[in-house]
């Protein structure tokens, strides 16, 4: 299973960028930072001014995923339901490939995401006549959490990879 990001390697917390809601007038926070070698999606929600999401995305990169059954990630989360949002040029901007996944509150766990249970959407609403998700043209990954829960939220990421062909989905 090769590793696509691994957060061991000193430069990945410099490849992620925050998306918020203050895009659209929410109040939203959220942030990735590295500790001890473990990626921390974490911050609040807030369900006011219209706002409710929030997202960090890691620098465009070409994956080459053809061949391989879907992502992993190996996490520990609070119990409250996240994406993994995969990016490619097929969608317009702002449209995202998403599969949702909620592991259990601090317990360490990896995450099979086959590339069947992602869905294209945009602004949280599925885009029904959509291009299906072609691993070789994924281009960037992303984390984020709407899940119209308020409060504190926390996501420990060991590393995003790849599921083998073996168990092709």
């Amino acid at each position: 299973m090769p590793l696509l990001i691994d957060f061991q390697d000193v430069r990945e917390a410099t490849r992620w960028r925050t998306i918020n809601d203050d895009v659209m007038g929410g109040v939203s926070r959220g942030e990735m930072t590295v500790e001890n070698g473990i990626g921390v999606f974490s911050g609040e929600l807030s369900l006011e001014h219209g706002g409710g999401f929030a997202s960090v995305r890691r620098d465009p990169e070409a994956f080459e995923l053809d061949g391989y059954a879907g992502m992993m990630l190996n996490v520990r989360g609070d119990g409250r339901c996240y994406q993994l949002r995969l990016r490619t040029k097929r969608l317009f901007d702002g449209a995202a490939y998403r599969a949702r996944f909620q592991p259990p509150a601090g317990e360490w766990q990896r995450i099979a995401l086959p590339w069947r249970t992602f869905e294209a959407v945009f602004r949280g609403r599925l885009l029904t006549d959509a291009p299906p998700l072609e691993p070789d043209a994924i281009q960037q990954v992303g984390l984020l959490i709407a899940d119209k829960q308020a409060g504190p939220f926390r996501l420990e990421v060991e590393w995003v990879g790849t599921q083998g062909d073996g168990d092709r989905g």
